[in-house]
């Protein structure tokens, strides 16, 4: 029986990730990075069988058009192309539309382009890559997943915010939450790493990354997140503010910034960049924490005090948690960021487990902390979203 392989695309506004994944065994046979879309420096990189190569873009526009013919070159040179099945997309933004991946046809795109509103950044460049797939890849079947689509379970006493009915009624406006993907496999690894029934396993999922964001999953369902209406709520982020109080904004208007500045400085300029005034990466700020800088010290300090905080607050819709699991690029690789923050929930009964903390990086899942006052335990696992849309699409092709 011949190999199933799965193009996963994930298309950004100026980039655009792609992998080959075998869709019995999850391993990326190829994968690759075109960047850079818009500037003359555009290229597209791939590594395959441990060797990475990488290709300028020589072309004064349309780089994802271009990206996805060079990444269809690419697969026919490989001799792969007789062993995709399907393609699948990882969409920001489904709103209230989509609560499920669905099959990609005109429709979709079109409602996709229409959802745009709620994530600018996000879901137009998305439409680009898929667009840029369906005419390189017209026979083949196309399927999208939602970040969103794994917060729609929630009540609506979690996804309601207290202003206005019609301003709900009439422009949507909730918490949606993001990351659903990665919540939603790390939740079902942590159910096998259990060995529970994943429709009785409460956890709290803590994926922190350049961006970051928090999910209460009770019975496998989420029921609580800390991004919002859009990316920005929540915790702190690389250079994203999180929660803050919309007055700033107002009094900032009347200071004379104009209203670009303001949301530039929310969104670009502030999290760890603005705190530290160094580098929105936590690699840096712990570095430079580690030769006494104090401003990068705050940036840490503010961190993991509002984890902490956030994982503190979802033990009430839990009641019961059986784990609280960290993953992301800092929460998968970060030991002092995950340290401090176990040492916040030492109020919970957690303690360190130092070696198994220490173990848990760079790939490696495991447990890093036990609770004494409660059976829990805290967990590393690496996430991968590329594998939920895999086994997304083909589900829906079976």
């Amino acid at each position: 029986m011949s190999n199933s392989y799965v193009l996963v695309v994930n298309s950004g506004s100026s980039s655009l990730k792609f992998a080959v994944i075998d869709s019995q065994s999850g391993d990326a046979i190829v994968s690759g990075l075109g960047e850079c879309f818009g500037l003359s420096e555009a290229v597209i990189s791939w590594k395959y069988q441990g060797e990475k190569t990488e290709e300028t873009i020589d072309y004064p526009d349309n780089h994802h058009q271009h990206a996805v013919d060079r990444i269809v070159k690419l697969i026919e040179s490989l001799g792969l192309n007789d062993n995709i099945i399907a393609i699948g997309h990882r969409v920001v933004h489904g709103g209230e539309k989509f609560t499920s991946t669905v099959r990609i046809n005109e429709q979709v795109i079109t409602e996709i382009e229409q959802l745009a509103e709620l994530a600018p950044l996000h879901n137009l460049a998305h439409v680009k890559g898929i667009r840029a797939a369906v005419k390189a890849f017209p026979s083949l079947p196309q399927f999208v997943v939602f970040d969103t689509a794994f917060h729609q379970t929630m009540p609506k006493k979690a996804y309601r915010d207290a202003i206005p009915t019609e301003l709900y009624d009439e422009y949507a406006i909730r918490r949606y939450g993001f990351h659903g993907t990665s919540h939603y496999y790390v939740s079902r690894e942590a159910a096998k790493m259990l060995d529970k029934d994943v429709n009785d396993t409460n956890v709290i999922s803590v994926h922190l990354g350049n961006g970051a964001s928090v999910c209460a999953i009770r019975d496998g369902q989420s029921v609580d997140t800390s991004m919002g209406f859009t990316p920005q709520a929540g915790l702190m982020m690389g250079t994203r503010s999180g929660d803050i109080d919309p007055g700033i904004i107002e009094f900032l208007l009347k200071k004379g910034w104009t209203q670009e500045q303001v949301f530039d400085t929310l969104y670009k300029k502030s999290g760890f960049l603005g705190l530290s005034g160094l580098t929105s990466d936590a690699r840096g700020v712990l570095e430079a924490m580690e030769q006494g800088n104090e401003d990068a010290k705050l940036a840490f300090e503010v961190f993991t005090y509002r984890v902490a905080k956030y994982i503190a607050s979802y033990m009430i819709p839990l009641q019961r948690v059986d784990a609280i699991i960290f993953t992301g690029g800092i929460g998968e690789n970060s030991l002092p960021i995950r340290r401090e923050i176990l040492n916040y929930l030492r109020v919970f009964g957690f303690v360190e487990d130092e070696a198994g903390n220490e173990a848990a990086r760079f790939g490696n899942s495991g447990v890093i902390a036990r609770s004494e006052l409660h059976n829990a335990v805290a967990m590393v696992i690496p996430t991968n979203e590329e594998l939920v849309i895999v086994r997304e699409s083909v589900a829906l092709l079976d």
